[in-house]
């Protein structure tokens, strides 16, 4: 199982984190998707409110404000072009969704790639720098990207799983 982000350019860092599905669970990648968005914890929603304050005054680009999450979520479809928040979505194929941004400091991707022959979900991170700027925002970033992702693709399973999905 292997992601087609890494294919597309090159990256100055990348990760990649594997998670099995719960029992009975047998998602569509665009239920995934949904499901990171719906699965992280309060406070990574307070960090990503710090986070937007801050690089605001860089003029770097923020996930805007939420009016109601609940219905963008419920409307989202997950396809080329749509946006939720600060990410856009990329590409989508029948197994992969990748997401991410473009900015004038880096670039960044999230691919969702859904095996159902192995019954996983893979979240690759793939990042590329622009400049300094970039290099060091990500280097105060990473140690919370590193805590975050895994949590996240836990959390899509576990979420799955209570709500019978």
């Amino acid at each position: 199982m292997k992601s087609s982000i890494l294919k597309l350019r090159e990256y100055e860092y990348s990760d990649q984190y594997t998670t099995q599905l719960g029992v009975n669970q047998d998602p569509t990648v665009t239920e995934v998707v949904k499901s990171f968005f719906s699965a992280g914890p309060r406070w990574i929603s307070l960090l990503f409110q710090v986070r937007n304050k801050i690089v605001k005054i860089f003029g770097l680009k923020t996930s805007g404000k939420s009016t109601d999450r609940e219905a963008q979520l419920k409307a989202f479809k997950c396809e080329p072009g749509e946006r939720l928040g600060l990410f856009k979505v990329f590409e989508k194929t029948e197994n992969e969704v990748i997401i991410g941004e473009d900015d004038k400091h880096l670039n960044f991707r999230i691919s969702f790639l859904l095996d159902k022959k192995t019954a996983a979900i893979q979240m690759t991170t793939a990042v590329q720098f622009h400049n300094r700027f970039g290099k060091a925002y990500f280097f105060l970033i990473k140690p919370f990207h590193k805590i975050i992702a895994p949590l996240m693709l836990k959390n899509i399973v576990k979420k799955r799983s209570n709500k019978g999905l």
